[in-house]
Parts: structure tokens; sequence; C-alpha cells
């Protein structure tokens, strides 16, 4: 018997791997991963503790910390595939610092990861300019504010 994958729809798997608290449910996940992605995708989302991002972070980037998100990019000829690592305790403290609700830190960072994984990056000021005006887009589709404008010009939580 063969299995067909659905490519009408993304399919996204959400792991959470931690107990800390306000992390949002796994349907948050799923809508905001699906809100960045084509059709033809299948990811996983795991939100992790500390120790398992900077596992993680150091073991395939090199540096020995933990950070927000991590993206692990499949090959897959034209359908998008890979990993979103997300750790809970560094996305919390952002929140905080900045001023600016958790879901909506989720949400931005999710969006982000997925963004890597469709192929966008940072590295060069007009990839980061493209980068933020698909995340922008993204999220005020999915009603939350611009994450990139200073914390007096965003709504507070």
């Amino acid at each position: 018997m063969t299995l067909k994958m659905n490519c009408a729809t993304p399919t996204v798997s959400v792991q959470i791997a931690t107990r800390t608290r306000g992390v949002p449910r796994s349907a948050s996940f799923r809508r905001w991963a699906r809100a960045a992605l084509g059709a033809r995708a299948e990811i996983t989302v795991r939100v992790v503790t500390a120790p398992e991002c900077r596992s993680l972070n150091r073991r395939y980037r090199g540096k020995d910390c933990a950070t927000n998100v991590l993206s692990f990019s499949y090959e897959s000829g034209r359908m998008t595939c890979g990993d979103i690592v997300l750790c809970a305790a560094v996305v919390g403290r952002e929140a905080r610092e900045q001023h600016k609700s958790l879901g909506a830190h989720y949400a931005h960072l999710t969006v982000h990861g997925v963004l890597h994984l469709r192929g966008y990056d940072h590295e060069t000021a007009s990839a980061a300019r493209l980068m933020e005006r698909h995340e922008r887009r993204i999220l005020r589709g999915l009603g939350y504010p611009d994450p990139y404008l200073p914390a007096p010009a965003r709504e507070r939580p």
C-alpha cells in the first residue's frame, strides 16, 4: 500500500519538550507555520529546554549557547521539509525584554524559522529587508503587530 501526502495542506507536527509555563498550544504553532508555508511542506516544530537548544546550537552551529530559534532544512525537491526548534526559556526572556506578548514572539519566531526553511536568510542587508518584509506581511495577516518596531511603537501586551 502506498501512502500519499495531501499536498493541499502543509503537514506541521508539533512537539512540546519542555514544562515551561506559557508555551502556546500546538494548534497555534501549526497555524503560524502554515501561514508562512507553501502548500507542499512537511515540517516539525519542537519547543525545547535551554540545555537541549544549547546542545543543538553547539553541535550544528558551533555556538555554545541556547538561542531563540534554530532551523534545519532537509532536501526534498520542491517540497519544504525541515525542523524548527524554539527554546522556551530564551523566547520567554526575549518577550519580556522586548515588551512583547509571549504569543506574538512565538508567532514571529515560528514564521522566521519557516522562512529560513523556505530559503530566506538575513546574511546581507537586502536579504534581511526581504525576509523582514515577508515576516511583517505574514504576521499582519495573523493579527500581530510589526515585530521590528521599537517597543513604544507597538501595542504593549
